[in-house]
């Protein structure tokens, strides 16, 4: 695909914080960093599929244990058998082996793309953006919802998905948000200091108003994964999301990097991913 042209920015747009530059290139021709081919002697069954690039370790499991997972023709729901050599492995039937390439893409995803490798209701997803640049068997970190814009990593490795998910390591996001009116003062020293939901409190770790925007836009920045929780602190104060994009992932921004476009991260940026992990 062709550069996107490029567009004159007023000056309320570059004031603005977490505003993309515009310019880069949908599909990059510089492959990820290979890796050796891992060695499966011993491997637990759900780290081998998790490593075939079907999904992270923790979902390997479930489906191992849900009957998905096949050694030998045989139907295996224990996540910690030990793969020996030879072995022939299946996941929903079709063979599986541990990828040789391990790939990082990032995707400035658009809305009405669902954050999911397969739909059954024929929606679309975000690997038909990919699809056909990428032959590696990829997944997505975590979740955006189908009307929210933003960045989203694409991998097939496993280890590094669970440690972005975990909540432990407290990984950062940061939103910008646009509401149906004005948020007052009052709300944003609410959300400050953490609104109570019905699931528990929701702490932030910063929240304002978009600098050059309108009272309606606010950005938020936190590192609680709970579902739909930045719709759902607005929502609980009154307000209705008319946009939500995820501007900032785990020191990754969306720089160079249109909507509905990707790229291969580079060697710093994985480096930097499994370091802040």
């Amino acid at each position: 695909m062709p550069k996107p042209p490029k567009k004159r920015r007023s000056n309320k747009d570059k004031r603005k914080h977490y505003a993309p530059k515009r310019g880069s290139r949908h599909k990059s021709n510089k492959p990820g960093p290979v890796h050796d081919k891992p060695e499966v002697e011993g491997m637990r069954l759900n780290k081998y599929v998790a490593h075939a690039g079907v999904c992270s370790r923790r979902q390997a499991a479930d489906y191992v244990k849900q009957g998905l997972v096949t050694v030998n023709g045989e139907v295996e729901k224990a996540p910690g058998y030990q793969v020996q050599e030879g072995d022939e492995i299946r996941f929903k039937g079709e063979r599986i082996q541990p990828e040789e390439r391990k790939v990082y893409i990032l995707l400035n995803k658009p809305r009405d793309y669902i954050t999911t490798v397969k739909d059954d209701r024929g929606r679309k997803t975000v690997l038909d953006i990919v699809a056909g640049e990428v032959p590696e068997r990829i997944f997505p970190v975590g979740r955006l919802d189908r009307d929210t814009s933003g960045l989203l990593l694409l991998t097939n490795d496993g280890d590094l998905a669970k440690k972005l998910s975990h909540p432990s390591h407290k990984v950062q996001k940061v939103y910008q948000v646009t509401l149906d009116k004005n948020v007052t003062p009052d709300h944003i020293d609410a959300i400050r200091q953490g609104v109570k939901l019905e699931d528990g409190p929701a702490p932030v770790d910063g929240v304002d108003y978009v600098i050059g925007g309108s009272k309606k836009e606010v950005g938020i920045e936190l590192h609680i994964g709970r579902n739909r929780i930045v719709r759902r602190i607005f929502e609980h104060l009154g307000y209705e999301v008319k946009k939500l994009d995820r501007m900032y992932y785990a020191g990754l921004t969306k720089k160079d990097l249109p909507r509905g476009f990707f790229r291969h991260l580079k060697e710093k940026e994985i480096i930097m991913l499994k370091h802040f992990t």
